[in-house]
């Protein structure tokens, strides 16, 4: 009646054989590394430079834990600071021989000190949140009136453009704050400017007026829809947070937190960080991006070769790699002009990127790739007062319609990195910071023991209550609670989730709750007990019995804990991650688990006369 078969039991051994290697490496704590990340947009690592990285430091008798890629960025663990800055030092040297133009980004950093075996089974520890391991925090906000002036100076640009396309004469374009202007002499011109205009730009309501000025010019306003307003806004805050995150992958923060606040603000919490001044100078950094044509003479070749100087009115260069390229210093289009940039696909079902430029901008390349058959262009991205090439296909032909592709010999990967490059080098819209907060990591460090304690504690007091009240049914609770710590921790480890202190106030309400389940298993039991049933008889219906309270009770917990995950933000979403896992960790460890150890201690003996659950108390006959 009480047996579990077999591969009950095999559940039960393999989750805690899982729990406890997932949870196993946030006990070694952290150890000093170095991380090496690109600190060019257009330049990557991958994992060829591991070796390069393990020979600098095998030939200087430095002697990393591991060397390993990770991320995009490569990490060498040693065993104290002191090999730490030494490895440091050296490996500046060696990927950035110039100093003043680093290419490579060499920083001190903490990764687990976790065994390598734990690392190759990617067992890794759960991430430590700012107020927990210091840091700096900033509460940003978009300027999103700026966003809006941007796009309408854009659009007028298209309105000019189309109306000269179509040769339907104007008095003049103006663009007010949240509104375009265009004036007419006669209304014929502004009924056939209407329908173009009303066809072409969507985004826009046009609507008819008079001057109110008393000039009796034909006025034709046209003000951006709401649901165009909306979109602009947000595509503006999604295009800065991703510009956020290149940037703060060049400080070596192993999990900043860069989340959207609200419809106009960003928080960015940067764990591990102290140096606040450098912070705001990666943040604020401006990118721009420009087009021109490539200079293929034979003074170009020469000047490549060496044996040549760089022709006049060109500049050199160099692509992805390392290659050097001569470019004509002519900006044929800038960044203002690109609207949009996605990888896909070219008619070849090869790695494309599709870029969609404003009509000023598609006015431009037409004529210029029209006129320059066969030639290369270059994409180039500035950051920091120095500009690299981006990509240079050559035209193939005449590109008109603001639809352009670039293809040829790149893989998807790289058609996805060109287009986040070329349509995220830069902010959409003005950011400023309006609150600045450091969290020192000696503040972190006490957080983290009062956090553990309150947990410790209050797991201790269950315990002692459990043990003392329901004796060896409460010992297979306390044991069954241990589980479900052991699986949550391993969970959120394997999620690689941020622990804040809203976390571990999380696990200790976890921990409350799940006891719960456990008390009303035993006062079942107990229950059937004063009834007169028999032990065996006792545990079966109390385990059965219980069970549709505890599913009842944890679901209507879990919808709450869904709401706050779906609507919360920042701490209060950390709050409600842990909370939904502890649940369902709690119901398999409170009911699965507990009822396989009260199977193992009481299920096989037949002819069982009394369980150790605590006082029972019969009725009075």
């Amino acid at each position: 009646m009480n047996r579990y078969p077999w591969w009950k039991y095999l559940i039960i051994a393999l989750a805690l054989v899982i729990g406890f290697v997932y949870a196993l490496p946030n006990v070694f704590g952290e150890a000093p590394a170095v991380q090496v990340s690109s600190g060019k947009a257009t330049l990557k690592l991958d994992a060829g430079a591991v070796s390069r990285v393990q020979t600098v430091l095998d030939q200087a008798g430095l002697q990393p834990d591991f060397v390993t890629f990770d991320n995009g960025s490569i990490k060498a663990r040693f065993k104290d600071t002191d090999a730490q800055i030494k490895a440091r030092d050296l490996l500046a040297k060696t990927f950035n021989p110039d100093v003043a133009d680093p290419h490579y980004i060499v920083a001190l950093n903490l990764v687990s000190r976790s065994p390598t075996w734990l690392h190759a089974l990617h067992a890794n520890p759960m991430f430590l949140g700012l107020d927990l391991r210091g840091g700096v925090h900033f509460l940003m906000q978009v300027d999103m009136k700026a966003a809006l002036v941007q796009k309408l100076d854009s659009i007028s640009g298209d309105v000019r453009t189309l109306l000269r396309d179509k040769d339907i004469r104007h008095s003049g374009i103006r663009r007010d704050a949240s509104a375009i202007s265009v004036r007419f002499r006669d209304d014929a011109g502004r009924k056939a400017a209407r329908a173009l205009l009303e066809d072409k730009l969507t985004d826009l309501v046009w609507v008819d007026a008079v001057d109110a000025g008393g000039s009796g010019d034909l006025v034709l306003n046209g003000s951006l829809k709401p649901t165009s307003e909306r979109s602009i806004q947000e595509q503006a805050l999604k295009q800065n947070i991703t510009t956020l995150h290149n940037r703060i992958n060049e400080l070596g923060v192993s999990e900043p937190v860069i989340q959207q606040q609200g419809l106009d603000r960003v928080v960015v919490q940067l764990p591990g960080v102290q140096d606040t001044a450098k912070a705001k100078d990666i943040i604020g950094r401006t990118a721009t991006l420009e087009v021109r044509l490539v200079d293929d003479s034979t003074e170009a070749q020469a000047a490549l070769t060496g044996s040549g100087a760089v022709p006049f009115g060109t500049e050199r260069y160099l692509e992805r790699g390392g290659v050097p390229i001569i470019v004509k210093r002519q900006v044929v289009l800038t960044g203002d002009n690109l609207t949009d940039a996605q990888p896909g696909f070219d008619e070849n079902h090869e790695a494309a990127v599709h870029l969609t430029l404003d009509a000023r901008g598609a006015r431009i390349f037409k004529d210029v790739t029209r006129e320059n058959i066969n030639k290369r262009m270059a994409i180039i991205l500035f950051e920091k007062g120095k500009g690299e090439v981006v990509t240079a296909p050559v035209i193939r032909g005449e590109i008109g319609g603001g639809r352009v592709q670039i293809s040829g010999r790149m893989s998807t990967e790289e058609a996805a990195d060109t287009a986040l490059l070329l349509r995220a080098g830069s902010l959409a819209a003005p950011m400023e910071i309006i609150e600045e907060r450091t969290v020192g990591p000696s503040l972190g460090a006490e957080n983290i023991a009062q956090g553990f304690n309150s947990l410790i504690y209050g797991f201790a007091a269950i315990a002692v209550f459990m043990m003392a009240y329901y004796l060896l049914f409460g010992v297979f609770s306390t044991i069954a609670l241990s589980v479900n710590l052991l699986l949550l921790i391993a969970v959120l480890s394997m999620l690689q989730a941020t622990l804040t202190l809203p976390g571990i106030a999380a696990i200790a309400l976890t921990l409350g709750m799940a006891i719960d389940s456990n008390v009303l298993i035993n006062e079942r039991v107990r229950e059937e007990l004063r009834n007169g049933s028999a032990p065996q008889t006792a545990i079966a219906v109390g385990y059965d019995q219980a069970w549709a309270t505890i599913l009842d009770s944890n679901v209507t917990t879990l919808i709450a804990g869904m709401s706050l995950l779906a609507f919360g933000s920042g701490p209060v979403k950390g709050f409600a991650v842990v909370h939904c896992l502890g649940i369902l960790t709690s119901m398999f460890s409170a009911v699965f688990f507990s009822r396989g150890l009260v199977n193992l201690w009481y299920g096989s003996k037949k002819k069982l006369k009394s369980v150790s659950i605590g006082q029972v108390w019969k009725p009075q006959e």
